[in-house]
């Protein structure tokens, strides 16, 4: 589909569509201006409406260009543009784009405009994108001249990279990669006159993390091996849902131990104390008395020597790599646990919490959750125990109720209570599912 666009030099509108196989650019002597370019876009219609009929004449449209003789025009004509005086692009030919700057150029400029908008974790993590990977690939590149084939080639040769984890580069950080590749050519399409040539280029597929929650039995065993320095930090994490971030940047004038609540207000990330992942991430976690008492204990331990709740030895924050080295993987090989990322910390106290037969609501407020889909989406094989889908929490119900002699009479408040079977929720439990 075709577009009007404006020229970065002078400000005048040119057309911009296919025809015959090949992309045209047809220059006018209209200033950029809203009613001009409505003007033209009336135009531009017309023009596509007679290409898809094949009855445009480019000659009669675009009596003074110099491409009538690339363009096979057809025997009835139409009318040149009514208002508009056809010139030629600045190009030799039709196919040609105007000079445009290099992409370290432009990147340059578009980080500088951007960076305003961004965390400073982000803007780290994209320096480190477009240094290590972007401007040695595309660099000295005109960036209206980048193709989708040295695109596609770029992401080949980085699917063959090691990875930091498999042998080869994960799709997910392929992705993240092309990501600031697909903003910058969107922008400087806009800001010179082109089209990007990825705009159309989906992201590789993700593997769908599975969800690896340690059951009860398993948490204990953790809390029972850890070494003693880091066992309410593990109680802290399992109990509380908290992400990492969020527990290693957890400072002391976050915890109200009057009222029992954290308050997630701030996360660590890269070294560097941030604002939470989202806004629904800026929350209050009510403690268990088991989280209680750990915060108490932290405190004797920490509460004095540093702002931050989980410390090391110097005051400073926790470190996410050097705890998962050194203390998380290596308890996982000792006990014979399947390996699995310090995350799982937070399934499984989602998973307990719906266990336990927590309202779901509640359960997502307490891990930062906009709404209950996300909590479904993510643990839904653990929603059954919940929910009871099998039909025996109804089937209870209306045994009490329309059992032998008591048909027609309101049992006590109790009775269903009563007939809950051992080891499973009351059926008041479902009060909190719906």
């Amino acid at each position: 589909m075709g577009s009007i666009r404006a020229r970065v030099d002078n400000k005048l509108l040119f057309f911009d569509f296919r025809f015959n196989g090949q992309r045209c650019r047809e220059q006018t002597m209209l200033l950029d201006s809203a009613s001009n370019r409505k003007r033209l876009q009336k135009a531009l219609d017309k023009i596509e409406e007679q290409i898809a009929a094949g009855t445009f004449d480019y000659a009669a449209t675009f009596p003074g260009s110099k491409h009538l003789s690339k363009m096979a025009a057809p025997a009835n004509g139409s009318s040149a543009l009514p208002g508009v005086a056809p010139t030629t692009p600045p190009a030799g030919d039709a196919n040609a784009s105007p000079p445009t700057p290099t992409f370290a150029e432009f990147t340059k400029q578009w980080l500088a405009e951007h960076q305003v908008e961004w965390r400073r974790s982000h803007i780290k993590i994209l320096k480190s994108t477009l240094d290590g990977h972007l401007i040695p690939e595309f660099g000295q590149k005109q960036i209206g001249r980048i193709t989708k084939a040295e695109v596609l080639a770029f992401r080949a040769k980085l699917a063959e990279l090691p990875g930091r984890v498999r042998d080869k580069m994960s799709n997910k950080r392929i992705n993240g990669i092309l990501s600031p590749l697909r903003q910058i050519l969107n922008d400087a399409g806009e800001a010179h006159g082109f089209s990007s040539p990825i705009a159309t280029l989906k992201p590789l597929k993700n593997r769908k993390g599975d969800v690896q929650p340690f059951s009860l039995d398993e948490v204990q065993k953790l809390l029972s091996t850890v070494r003693v320095d880091y066992r309410d930090y593990f109680t802290v994490r399992f109990f509380t849902g908290m992400r990492t971030g969020e527990c290693h940047g957890l400072k002391w004038k976050y915890i109200d131990f009057e009222n029992r609540l954290i308050l997630i207000r701030e996360t660590i990330v890269l070294g560097e104390d941030e604002y939470t992942k989202t806004d629904s991430s800026q929350r209050d976690i009510q403690m268990t008395q088991v989280v209680y008492e750990a915060l108490k204990r932290q405190y004797e331990a920490t509460g004095k020597m540093s702002a931050y709740v989980f410390c090391n030895s110097e005051g400073m924050p926790l470190d996410n790599k050097n705890f998962s080295d050194r203390v998380w993987y290596p308890i996982l090989r000792h006990l014979g646990f399947e390996r699995r990322r310090p995350y799982q910390m937070r399934h499984t106290a989602a998973t307990l919490w719906l266990a336990s037969g927590e309202a779901p609501e509640w359960i997502a407020r307490q891990l930062g959750h906009a709404s209950t889909e996300m909590l479904f989406r993510v643990y839904s094989r653990f929603v059954p125990n919940l929910t009871r889908r099998d039909g025996s929490a109804i089937d209870r119900l209306l045994a009490t109720r329309f059992s032998s002699g008591n048909a027609g009479r309101e049992s006590p408040p109790s009775a269903a209570n009563d007939s809950a079977q051992p080891g499973q929720p009351p059926p008041s439990a479902l009060k909190h599912a719906a």
